[in-house]
């Protein structure tokens, strides 16, 4: 097993890929340390929920996981909203379904339109499920999200004085952070604005334009013409001590597109970390 403090590399599945599966089978015969399983069922049928991934089969997953040395992460759908009974309801069963998984890390969107207070509120009683789990959870920034708001999130939740607050980071979205308002094809903006006590736990790394959420592999976008903004970014997430998963969030063709751009970050992570 890897030390902790080391920097995994992942990819995600895709309601794109041919079978629910086939992103993780890439990521074990590629070598990949990380994968990330995200329920993403949309309205025209295509994708998955964790209803479909039956109980055998998540025992197997778990087996492989770790017989491969690849930590896994579960990325809340968008249904699992902790302001809705329904929403909720949903949470509680991608929760039992990143335990079964052994997943150590559940990633859900921030929503903070009916404030933060509320926010930290709903996401109270989730937290306790969690820890129970041995289960972190992330927050991870959306394209409307300014730093801000992180800032005060965060503020809010040292304030709760609980222990199990520890339990609590940030996913850094790199192509979200592009695309805030605030921080306009600027991301490392994004991060110089954030307060540095707001511990950043996974990341999820995609590129873009600044015109929409694309979510190009990394090297494919502007970061191929000039990687200096993502040898920027590496330098902060050094200085910020991180520790944890890199997800690229793509299922591209051809596939070999997630090799090359894993080979050519882990070159940059090893001459910072």
């Amino acid at each position: 097993m890897k030390e902790t403090g080391q920097i995994r590399i992942g990819n995600q599945t895709a309601f794109s890929a041919s079978s629910i599966i086939e992103p993780f089978r890439y990521a074990v015969a590629n070598r990949f340390d990380a994968f990330e399983w995200f329920p993403d069922k949309k309205e025209s049928g295509e994708g998955w929920t964790e209803h479909d991934i039956k109980k055998n089969a998540r025992t197997l997953i778990r087996k492989i996981a770790f017989h491969h040395d690849i930590t896994l992460s579960v990325h809340a759908s968008r249904q699992a909203n902790p302001f809705k009974p329904e929403g909720r309801e949903v949470l509680i069963g991608q929760i039992e379904f990143a335990q079964d998984m052994g997943a150590s890390l559940l990633n859900i969107h921030i929503c903070a339109k009916d404030g933060l207070e509320a926010y930290v509120q709903a996401i109270g009683a989730l937290l306790k499920r969690l820890v129970k789990s041995g289960i972190k959870l992330a927050i991870e920034n959306t394209p409307a999200t300014e730093p801000e708001t992180f800032n005060e999130l965060f503020e809010r939740i040292r304030e709760l004085g609980s222990k199990d607050t520890n339990q609590v980071g940030m996913c850094l979205d790199l192509g979200h952070a592009n695309l805030c308002p605030q921080t306009l094809n600027d991301y490392l903006k994004f991060i110089d604005l954030l307060d540095p006590q707001i511990p950043i736990t996974h990341v999820h790394m995609h590129e873009n334009y600044g015109d929409y959420d694309s979510h190009l592999v990394i090297f494919t976008g502007p970061a191929g013409k000039d990687p200096s903004g993502i040898g920027g970014f590496l330098d902060r997430l050094c200085e910020r001590r991180f520790s944890g998963s890199i997800i690229l969030e793509q299922w591209p063709q051809p596939p070999i597109l997630l090799n090359a751009a894993r080979n050519r970050l882990a070159e940059m992570i090893k001459t910072r970390f």
